[in-house]
């Protein structure tokens, strides 16, 4: 069906909307986990519009999504505030330099309270950096606001094991329905829980 791509963006064209059809074709390539595709349209995306602040983020998140930090960091460096707070805790994250992370992630928060992936990403740098009673509260609101979203569920049933609340962490885990699944993410926390606490992963 690649073959309607073309087709697609000249209709685009004549309703002014290539650039919003442009973001959204990259957005939905990283949530795919296609972060080449996501990289292939933001070249095109480029010539079209360039210095696009938006797209110009989107390229530090899908070099980062490819796990090319050097090249995360210089495209962040070449924006005029570094990417904003959000960029700076995910560079630092990217990095495993999780506490230093908390304080451009709290910032994010406080710039877009909303935003549950924001807070999730605050809970799992508070976590990843020993502060487990914290990670707790930031990743409970982002599963307030996004109660359908594994990954914050799962999150946060990490930080509640870490933290020794373990019938908090099996009424959570009680909500996921099929059995073989709930087995499966128990035995996964398990592991992470412990290799959290080893010192080597602090």
């Amino acid at each position: 069906m690649m073959w309607l791509l073309p087709l697609l963006l000249a209709a685009a064209d004549t309703s002014g909307s290539t650039r919003s059809l442009y973001l959204q074709l990259i957005h939905q390539a990283r949530a795919d986990g296609r972060p080449r595709a996501a990289i292939a349209y933001l070249d095109d995306f480029d010539r079209r519009y360039p210095g696009d602040r938006d797209a110009r983020i989107l390229r530090v998140n899908s070099l980062l999504d490819l796990n090319d930090l050097n090249g995360a960091e210089a495209a962040a460096a070449a924006l005029p505030d570094g990417g904003g707070s959000a960029i700076r805790g995910h560079l630092l994250a990217a990095r495993g330099r999780w506490a230093e992370a908390i304080t451009p992630y709290q910032q994010a928060v406080q710039a877009s309270p909303a935003d549950s992936m924001l807070r999730n990403a605050l809970g799992f740098a508070q976590l990843r950096a020993g502060f487990a009673a914290e990670a707790i509260e930031s990743l409970r609101g982002a599963l307030d606001l996004s109660p359908g979203t594994a990954v914050i569920r799962n999150n946060l049933l990490l930080a509640l094991r870490a933290a020794g609340q373990n019938a908090e962490a099996e009424a959570l885990l009680s909500t996921v329905r099929d059995g073989s699944e709930r087995d499966a993410l128990r035995r996964q926390i398990a592991l992470e829980a412990a290799r959290l606490a080893t010192p080597k992963d602090r």
